[in-house]
């Protein structure tokens, strides 16, 4: 990868940073760029580095989709019930939920959302999408303050972008967002921040303060939201060190070529809650990196650690 500036650190002097700069020199030792934050909720500490930093994200723009289509069920304008049939052969592609199904198959609304967030459902997403277009989501993001929250295209067009440069080769696929980062040029339009579905750190954690705190959209959405991304089945990031009987793990991955984030919120019984975000891009040709996802959990437990009460 390409040479990169230092990081921009956030948290206070002392432990916060000291831990702040830990994580950032693990994840450079590992060919790891990117950017995280973390914050107790209650108290506001926090710590992370390059909090700013615009990046596509995957599957992360699936919370604030769900948050916007559960606005629209709340005032009454989506009915949860509504059938929603989904053909095998116009549906977008994934390996999960019913994007991998091979028969056509009839959804309501709330569980397009259910599969879409548990499980990272392409499908689902952008049937959800066929009922609240892109163009609505993004404006509704912007009316809440969430300026730098974009969501610009449906889930399959980043397979579609890949294809188009790279054919069915995901392998070179892979090669070309590796070569493109660190320059202006991106081979793949979905990885291209100013065409892509994007967020910064900073934006994803002030979403999930308001959406833990009643602070946007209706109590009655965001607590969907709360009860949905509790029920995510992916346990290789952030959740890996942060399981315990005493601990709510409450998420949200995000993984596309050598792009790997999660978001979310951990709450202990002792009453603390602490948000976290995690954006990723690794810097070699692996399409499963393990070591990559076990330094994005130990990033998250050790700065659950520092900032729990």
């Amino acid at each position: 990868m390409n040479a990169a500036a230092a990081p921009g650190y956030v948290g206070d002097d002392g432990v916060p940073l000291d831990a702040a700069e830990a994580i950032a020199a693990d994840w450079a030792a590992l060919g790891m760029r990117g950017s995280f934050l973390a914050q107790n909720l209650d108290t506001g500490e926090q710590l992370g580095f390059d909090i700013k930093e615009l990046m596509p994200l995957a599957s992360v723009v699936k919370v604030p989709l769900a948050l916007v289509v559960l606005d629209r069920i709340a005032a009454g304008e989506l009915d949860p019930a509504r059938p929603v049939t989904l053909d095998p052969a116009q549906r977008s592609v994934g390996p999960t939920g019913l994007a991998a199904f091979r028969y056509p198959v009839t959804v309501a609304v709330g569980d397009l959302l259910l599969s879409m967030l548990s499980v990272s459902d392409n499908a689902a997403a952008d049937a959800l999408l066929d009922l609240v277009p892109e163009a609505d989501v993004d404006a509704r993001l912007g009316a809440w303050g969430c300026g730098d929250l974009r969501m610009r295209h449906r889930m399959n067009h980043m397979y579609e972008c890949a294809a188009g440069a790279a054919g069915n080769d995901f392998s070179l696929a892979l090669e070309l967002a590796i070569r493109d980062e660190g320059t202006d040029r991106h081979t793949i339009a979905s990885l291209d921040p100013t065409r892509a579905n994007v967020g910064s750190a900073a934006a994803l954690l002030d979403l999930l303060r308001r959406v833990w705190c009643d602070e946007i959209s209706v109590p009655a959405a965001t607590a969907e939201v709360r009860r949905l991304m509790g029920l995510q089945v992916f346990t290789q990031r952030l959740a890996s060190e942060l399981r315990a009987d005493t601990l709510r793990w409450s998420g949200k991955t995000g993984t596309f070529l050598h792009l790997r984030h999660e978001v979310g919120v951990v709450e202990a019984e002792s009453g603390d809650r602490v948000a976290i975000a995690a954006l990723t891009r690794a810097g070699r040709r692996a399409g499963v990196a393990a070591d990559v996802d076990l330094a994005i959990g130990a990033a998250g437990r050790a700065a659950f650690e520092v900032l729990r009460r």
